[in-house]
Formats: structure tokens, sequence, C-alpha cells
């Protein structure tokens, strides 16, 4: 066994390395030279481009149902912070800038979280579900994405109600772990959120209308057994289409999945 860590040699020694982080993004943040996105509209912008939702209340898996209903309190304290911002050209829009530390002083409970690639909980949890929901909406635009970070290749819980290709979730983290994307076009952007009783609602719109639609799915989707487990596999595409002639112009490969599955596989059809 490898020599360990520093940040886990004890909880204390955890705490000290994730408060380093901290800073340094503070740091990083108040010394950079770009501009995040902060100025907010009530109204919403002209042009529809693009809207989703995600239903709240998942079952996932043994996950006791109080995180998920602490979950969406967490949500309902957050929207506020990013319902109506808008990213005008050359602005970033960072998650963490808009919503801040998700702390007990806040009113933020313990919530739904991601550890060491295993279901937890943690005060604030359920952000993730938010950055998810920008993320696949983002996907639809031509905005850059210039910071996203996954779930370490891991199929944490059987689909329940999945409306988006497996692998294309967030993990996010207080502040250094972020979701971050960049407005490069000529056109200003706007997100809208909102909740329902059972759904975290999404738009994005703009004051220009885009000339091409995006359309994202998976290919040679299968479950595999291999040394160690049974994996998920597949290739999540995604095509820019032009809007008038439904003439698609270009194929990306967004993201190769071979993700390691750690729930109960019974039930999966698995190729050996």
């Amino acid at each position: 066994m490898g020599r360990k860590l520093f940040c886990e040699l004890c909880p204390l020694t955890y705490e000290i390395s994730r408060q380093k982080c901290i800073i340094s993004r503070h740091i990083r943040n108040f010394t950079s030279k770009e501009k995040f996105a902060k100025a907010k509209s009530p109204l919403p912008l002209p042009y529809e481009i693009y809207s989703h939702s995600s239903f709240m209340r998942r079952k996932l898996g043994t996950v006791d149902m109080v995180l998920q209903e602490n979950k969406v309190f967490n949500l309902s304290l957050a929207v506020p912070s990013v319902n109506g911002v808008l990213i005008h050209p050359g602005e970033i829009f960072s998650f963490w800038n808009l919503v801040g530390n998700t702390t007990l002083a806040k009113s933020y409970k313990t919530g739904l979280a991601i550890k060491m690639g295993r279901p937890s909980h943690d005060v604030g949890g359920g952000m993730c579900q938010f950055t998810n929901l920008i993320h696949w909406m983002v996907l639809h635009t031509p905005l850059t994405i210039i910071e996203r970070h996954q779930h370490d290749q891991l199929d944490l819980f059987p689909d329940f109600k999945r409306k988006v290709p497996f692998g294309l979730g967030t993990s996010i983290v207080y502040n250094y772990f972020d979701y971050q994307f960049k407005n490069n076009t000529t056109a200003t952007y706007q997100i809208l959120i909102c909740l329902t009783e059972e759904n975290l609602c999404g738009e994005i719109r703009s004051n220009e209308s885009q000339p091409y639609q995006y359309k994202i799915y998976t290919e040679d989707e299968f479950f595999s057994k291999e040394e160690d487990g049974v994996y998920r596999n597949g290739d999540v595409f995604r095509e820019k289409i032009h809007t008038n002639s439904n003439v698609c112009i270009e194929r990306t490969l967004l993201q190769r999945n071979h993700a390691k599955v750690i729930y109960d596989t019974a039930g999966l059809k698995i190729i050996q």
C-alpha cells in the first residue's frame, strides 16, 4: 500500500487541506483578469434556446429519502442566487461565485452528497443536481465549458426516470471543484431556474436566435463483466445541426464511458 497523502491522515489534516484549497481558489478568483457573470434581470430574454427539468426525489438505491427532502430544501435556497443571471459576451459563469458556501449558518440542511466515490451526506448536499441541469442545458448552446468535474467514472445508482445520457453529470465541492462556462459568442445568454413540487426546472435564453441546434445521445451502451466487477460502457456524442436545413454539420465525441457499477447488478443484461 502506498504512503497516505497528508489529507488522508486524519479528519484534521483533511480539513486543513480543504481550507487550503478554498483559500487558493479565492486568491485565484481575486487575481483573475476574467469577468464573472453577476448581473441579473427579472425579465426573460426574448429567445428560448433550451429548457429542461429534472426529478428531485429520485429513488437512488438505499439512500435515505430524508436526504432527498433536505436536498430539495437546499435547492430552494440556492435557486435565487442563479435565477435570472446574465452571461454577457466574454463573461464566465461560475456556480460557486453566485451561490457561495452552503453552510448551516445560511440554513442549509444535511443532504445527499458523494464522497470518495460513494453515496454520503453533507451540509448543503444536493448541489450536483443543480449543476447537472445547467451542464445539460449548456451542452445545447455554443457556450464553452471551461471547468467540469466528474464522479471518477463510477455508476453510482441504478437508472430511475433517466432523461440524460449516463456520464454527463457533474461533481462540485465548494469552491475548488466548480462548474464554469464562458460566453465566447457575441450574444448575451440568461439562465432561468425554478422549482415545482417535483422538478428542478431550467431554461437558457438569449437576446439573439441560435442558428444551430444540438442533439446528444449514447451509442454502443452495454454492461460488461470484468475482473474487478461490472462496468457500464458507451460513447456519448453531440451533433451540431443547422436549424433551417436540419443538416448535421459537426459530430463530436463528448465522452467515452467505462464506469464501474457499485450497486446491485441483478437484473442487468451483462456481457461476459
